[in-house]
């Protein structure tokens, strides 16, 4: 029975998962083991690791790696997404986690990653006719992807992230006054009409939501919500509540809130300010809530469960 795993180094944790397709089932989980980061507070003005941050990681690829000793070798993918892609010293952070723990960090251009993005999206959402929306907010870019089958049509990826946001426009998570919130929304929604073809919500099509942001964001509007407390959708009304919410609040109160965790509660407001922009440029009204994203994307091609486009890198093995 074949299985296969993927290293996810982000900004708040080193992930790995493990799955195994088995007959009737897509991903069936074998192994997780998470270590938690805090990369945004290592990195300088300029978004360089320093030295703390570099050990931080080594230490947590260490870990992770050596959860199961069984899990070494060619099956395990593992990446670095933006928070490290974008690092001046990448370079110098992959080579040294790769001589003090084995393994070596690749990195996947964000159109990768939108890309993986919408081939777990459109996995996980089943059988489905009409056009497929997919957008991902992430710490430093946001990725978005369009297309009526297997693989997306478009995909962008922009230098919008949450936490990329919250160092240029809010330092420290908070906004002085409203007028800067008005400001933030101005300079995203400009910078989203400044692409070329935004993919749009087309009727009878399907947006699906695959980050942490959006699910996050979900979980408050459900918390409020006197109807149905799902989770599992969030709209551009209860989304500008939640936007509202969050700048009244510092972000040791926001860490409190139902559905906003605690090491990402300074960056929530960023992210629910480029949720809002995202939604309106888009012409969604609402969202659907979806637990895959790039990692997902990954394990499916690897275990083949969608093709691998030739020209695309694909896990080892």
């Amino acid at each position: 029975m074949r299985q296969a795993g993927v290293l996810d180094v982000g900004c708040h944790s080193a992930l790995l998962t493990v799955v195994r397709r088995r007959p009737g089932t897509v991903l069936e989980p074998v192994f997780s083991r998470k270590v938690r980061l805090s990369l945004h507070e290592t990195l300088d003005h300029d978004g360089r690791l320093e030295k703390a941050g570099m050990k931080s990681v080594e230490r947590a690829v260490a870990e992770a790696v050596a959860a199961d000793p069984r899990l070494r070798g060619p099956e395990v993918f593992a990446f670095a997404t933006s928070v490290i892609r974008d690092a001046p010293n990448r370079d110098e952070v992959i080579a040294r986690v790769a001589r003090t723990t084995g393994t070596r960090l690749r990195v996947l251009t964000g159109e990768e990653e939108a890309r993986l993005a919408y081939v777990a999206a459109r996995q996980w959402a089943g059988p489905t006719d009409g056009e497929l929306l997919v957008l991902d907010i992430g710490g430093g870019t946001v990725e978005i992807a369009s297309g009526t089958g297997d693989r997306p049509r478009v995909v962008n990826s922009l230098p919008l992230g949450a936490r990329r946001i919250t160092r240029d426009w809010l330092p420290g998570g908070t906004a002085p006054s409203p007028r800067r919130l008005t400001k933030v929304l101005q300079h995203l929604r400009e910078s989203l009409e400044a692409v070329p073809d935004l993919p749009r919500a087309e009727p009878g099509g399907r947006v699906l939501a695959c980050s942490k942001t959006f699910e996050q964001l979900a979980r408050l509007a459900a918390a409020r919500s006197r109807t149905r407390r799902t989770g599992r959708r969030l709209t551009l009304p209860q989304l500008r509540t939640a936007v509202s919410l969050l700048a009244d609040a510092p972000p040791s109160r926001r860490a409190k809130l139902p559905g906003i965790s605690r090491h990402r509660a300074e960056q929530s407001l960023a992210g629910a300010l480029v949720a809002q922009a995202l939604m309106e440029a888009c012409g969604a009204k609402s969202v659907e809530i979806c637990p895959w994203s790039t990692r997902e994307g990954l394990l499916l091609e690897h275990l083949g469960v969608t093709r691998t486009p030739a020209d695309r890198p694909r896990l080892a093995g």
